[in-house]
């Protein structure tokens, strides 16, 4: 029941009790009142007022009853406490301006508690699970700070300013007669409470979408109602529907911008090449891999002088032709508002979701071969000796148009390069001996990029490998080759010179900034690098070149990879900014993104950037609301508060994507491993946390958690500076690059968790010195989850459930015809 104070007040933080009467519903109190204006119209009333107002005239405007409830009254001290209003003489009202709140953003962790992300971008501040009962992930909230848990700063939520989540996807289930929905993002700890006429028609584990209808409270659990039933949780492609509902992915597209597509010509029009260079008769080819569907870019490279008659020196014209899709997706039309909002395209294995519709991004705008093409071209004349060899020392931007004379993939173009006189270099014919001038080009791009001190990343890369039905079949490596790096230094090339472009012209844009580390980070690595006898150069600014010849140094170790992840964890990520701070990673100054139109939004508005340059017109500025944007004082901050507004936008639509790809791929490689439950692997720590280690399969390519408890009954220590594990009493350390052998325990696909076990003893010296022993046992191993039957490998519970009804059905069959002859011989007697 609820408790009162001495004084015969209750706070609204008191828990509450419902006693169940014989029916089984909950009784409710006699003083409850579920019509409690939320705190959040309480101040959006109070905001809209000039002056205090009286407690009755504020229950009237909100729709309550007068007298005041309990829980009104509970409600407004609650308030008062934590410094929202004033709670004045004669029952009078008024916001508290006095105290500043913090602004944020609520994020979730997976075992109940959060962190504010603050808006001032000040440290995160820490969320009781007791605070998170109030919001969801995403949530927009106001907080004050409450003192400091293990040493971090808390805070208390005071109003929730925005809602974000109002749909979310989940499992449908039923518990103790009531419907809920389990969010399959393990961010948002509440389930879905469902009525029973809102199911939709749902059954048992069904995944659906669910619309929430009220938020949650500190008291009472979200509401929601089904509004879309995927399927089952092992249909093929589910785990896609999932992820783009998940983390908010735009799929369809609008009806006005299908429209303005399907009236899109599906060729080039003549009124269309006025005023454009005529290329069609160069040999430009695309380089792309073999499941490849849209050509941004196609290239072409040929031998120049680029000296005086007297003096002639050497030198390279390339020619990086990008796909003109700013003549079709014009500004503020329908298929650029689509544009803006997707911001990227997303890439799940067999399967895209485009950033334009397919008539666009595989068709007009797509530079397929044979058939005439609109292009942006960025013309390039490169030294091929002297000081300045492989670097840019002329170039320029026109409009175009081309005939690509060859789609080739990076396997046929290394082979080509590799065996000149081979069968595929011959079946290449003209296009072969251009490939080999591009190659040319290439090497002394690489020569400047080493000298240049850019960083040289050598990542393994995987490849998941499904079969039709959209399964995991493997993972396998995915090496890079000379083929990949060469085009992809021609699209370096062609991004330096549009940010050039626009910085020499003076006009804002959208850069790709990367900035070096930051001191904690910093700090961080030196002393990781310190325990392994590695040391970065440059003091407390160490450079491009620094972070490179570190890299050289530890190319041949063992731990290399290691090495190579850490630094890139030292860094910061890679943004959109009008700011023009140069890419620490690549050692450019100036550096854009102007050669993949087709599947990113930021490209296409470098085009826009550079076409109202050529055309000598006013300043381009994109179109965008006024929500969010500082009140300017001229023109020229305006444009920069509008470019750094998108900057941030399309900054989160690009890890909107990344992190809806890594989870369709954690959630493949969970059901590929689910056929390997109580297997023996051997692998390598790839990462340590102090509740434990993070291994990757040599074989599988997949990564699991080997919790701290797995690694026996001693107490473990984790020292973040040298990334280890030591046991306090035996002193076993475990540290990154370790080998081990592991057994698959369990895999927890909603999570997207592998779990690992140990497996103790089982290398060569311990199994042959227990062979010697007299009398030595073998070591005993802890068991894992029973694996799948081979039997019942490679077909899914839905696929076993319909078989078993078809089968009880046929046996049914046999009782029920002999019940019938049964039946007739009796009617006969």
């Amino acid at each position: 029941m609820i408790k009162r104070s001495k004084n015969n007040e209750i706070s609204e933080d008191t828990p509450i009790s419902f006693a169940e009467n014989t029916a089984g519903t909950p009784e409710l109190p006699p003083d409850f009142d579920p019509d409690v204006p939320s705190r959040e119209a309480i101040l959006g009333y109070l905001r809209g007022q000039k002056k205090a107002v009286k407690q009755p005239a504020m229950a009237k405007a909100l729709g309550a009853g007068i007298p005041l409830s309990i829980g009104f009254e509970r409600r407004l001290q609650a308030m008062q406490r934590d410094g929202q209003i004033i709670l004045g003489p004669n029952d009078r009202v008024a916001l508290n301006g006095k105290i500043e709140f913090i602004a944020g953003k609520v994020l979730g962790h997976r075992d109940g508690f959060g962190f504010l992300q603050r808006d001032d971008k000040g440290p995160d501040l820490f969320l009781s699970p007791r605070e998170m009962l109030k919001v969801l992930h995403g949530d927009r909230v106001l907080a004050r700070y409450d003192g400091e848990y293990r040493g971090k700063p808390e805070a208390v939520i005071v109003e929730v300013i925005e809602r974000r989540t109002n749909r979310l996807v989940g499992r449908f289930l039923k518990e103790r007669g009531a419907f809920i929905v389990a969010p399959e993002d393990t961010r948002i700890k509440h389930d879905i409470l469902i009525q029973p006429s809102d199911t939709g028609g749902a059954e048992q584990g069904q995944v659906v979408t669910v619309e929430i209808v009220q938020q949650p409270t500190r008291h009472s659990q979200p509401l929601g109602r089904v509004v879309e039933i995927l399927g089952e949780i092992d249909d093929p492609g589910m785990e896609i529907e999932i992820a783009v509902r998940k983390f908010d992915v735009p799929m369809a597209f609008s009806d006005k911008a299908l429209r303005q597509a399907e009236r899109t010509p599906d060729v080039v029009q003549p009124d269309e090449l006025k005023g454009r260079v005529d290329l069609r008769d160069v040999p430009f080819v695309t380089i792309d891999g073999e499941d490849a569907r849209d050509f941004d870019d196609a290239v072409y490279c040929a031998p120049v002088n680029v000296g005086t008659e007297k003096r002639k020196r050497s030198g390279w014209r390339l020619l990086v032709a990008i796909a003109d899709v700013s003549h079709y997706v014009r500004p503020g039309d329908a298929l650029d508002a689509d544009a803006q909002v997707r911001g990227t395209s997303v890439y799940f294995p067999r399967r895209v979701i485009p950033m334009l519709p397919e008539s666009l991004s595989n068709g007009i705008c797509s530079l397929n071969p044979d058939v005439d093409r609109l292009v942006m071209v960025c013309d390039m004349v490169v030294a091929a000796s002297g000081a300045k060899a492989g670097t840019v020392m002329a170039y320029q931007f026109y409009n175009a148009v081309i005939r690509s004379h060859a789609r080739t993939t990076y396997t046929d173009v290394w082979t080509s390069l590799q065996q000149p006189n081979g069968p595929v270099a011959q079946s290449m014919g003209d296009i072969a001996g251009h490939l080999r001038n591009l190659y040319e080009l290439f090497q002394l791009f690489a020569q400047a990029r080493a000298k240049r001190g850019a960083i040289d990343f050598d990542t393994i890369e995987t490849r998941i490998v499904c079969n039709p039905l959209g399964r995991i079949e493997r993972i396998e490596p995915y090496a890079r080759n000379d083929a990949h790096r060469l085009i992809e230094e021609c699209m370096l090339a062609a991004n330096t010179c549009a940010a050039d472009f626009m910085v020499r012209n003076k006009r804002t844009g959208l850069h790709r900034v990367h900035e070096g580390p930051t001191p904690e980070k910093l700090k961080t690595f030196r002393e990781f690098l310190r325990g392994l006898g590695l040391s970065l150069e440059g003091g407390d600014d160490p450079t491009t070149a620094d972070y490179a010849k570190l890299i050289q140094q530890a190319r041949n170790r063992p731990d290399f990879e290691v090495v190579q992840t850490m630094c890139l964890r030292s860094l910061q990520q890679a943004i959109y900014s009008p700011e023009e701070s140069g890419h620490f990673g690549l050692a450019y100054e100036h550096y854009a993104h102007f050669t993949s139109p087709i599947r990113r939004y930021p490209d296409l508005l470098t085009h826009r950037v550079i076409k109202s340059i050529l055309a000598g017109g006013k300043r381009y500025v994109p179109q965008l609301d006024g929500e969010g944007l500082p009140d300017a004082a001229t023109a020229a901050e305006r444009e920069h508060a509008v470019w750094e507004k998108l900057g941030l936008l399309l900054s989160a639509s690009e890890r909107r994507a990344e992190e809806a790809s890594r989870d369709v791929e954690a959630w493949l490689k969970c059901w590929f491993v689910k056929e390997h439950v109580g297997e023996v692997f051997s692998g390598r720590v790839t990462g340590v946390a102090p509740f434990g280690l993070f291994i990757t399969l040599d074989s599988l390519y997949v990564e699991g958690m080997l919790h701290v408890s797995e690694l026996g009954s001693d107490y473990f220590q984790y020292n973040e500076s040298s990334h280890e594990l030591r046991g306090e009493r035996t002193g076993m350390r475990y540290r990154l690059t370790d080998a081990l052998h592991v057994q698959v325990s369990r895999v927890d696909l909603e999570a997207r968790r592998i779990e690992f076990r140990l497996v103790k003893g089982t290398d060569f010296k311990t199994l042959s010195a227990q062979m010697q022993e007299p009398g030595g046992k073998t070591p005993r191993v802890k068991k894992a989850a029973t694996a799948k039957p081979q039997e019942l490998k490679g077909t899914t519970a839905r696929e076993r459930r319909a078989a078993a009804k078809r089968s009880a059905r046929q046996e049914a069959r046999p009782a029920k015809k002999a019940a019938s002859r049964k039946s007739v011989r009796g009617r006969r007697g």
